[in-house]
């Protein structure tokens, strides 16, 4: 989906994310995410063994919503999990960059380095805006 230029603008800033996955008794579980988006698609990244990760191997439903007061964006897909480490380390690099800067993030990534790590892609199916 063609995202607005308003709607990117905001997610381009540094912002976090609140993915929201389904459970196994169908419950939501939510957690606070870094993102970037690349193209349409938000991208998110997390190690292995978090309840985020099985959720979606589950059932790929999410939504993700980004917040300044009352000014919001949700987004609404389908996710999809690169196990593939040269991927994923690099883009939770990525990630350790944008929302700490160059230096601090080196640190971030040796650590990152010694997990396993999971790329979540979320092609944007649909969009809620407020504020924009």
């Amino acid at each position: 989906m063609e995202i607005p230029v308003a709607v990117r603008t905001f997610l381009d800033e540094r912002r976090f994310g609140v993915l929201a996955t389904v459970n196994p008794d169908g419950t939501p579980q939510q957690t606070v995410m870094w993102f970037t988006l690349h193209g349409d698609t938000i991208m998110m990244n997390t190690a292995q063994g978090r309840v985020k990760a099985s959720n979606l191997r589950n059932d790929p439903r999410v939504s993700i919503c980004v917040e300044d007061e009352y000014t919001y964006v949700t987004a609404f897909g389908r996710a999809e999990l690169i196990d593939d480490q040269e991927v994923a380390q690099r883009d939770i690099a990525e990630l350790a960059v944008r929302y700490n800067g160059a230096d601090r993030a080196q640190s971030q990534i040796a650590e990152f380095r010694k997990q396993t790590r999971i790329t979540i892609l979320v092609p944007i199916e649909r969009l809620i805006s407020s504020g924009l």
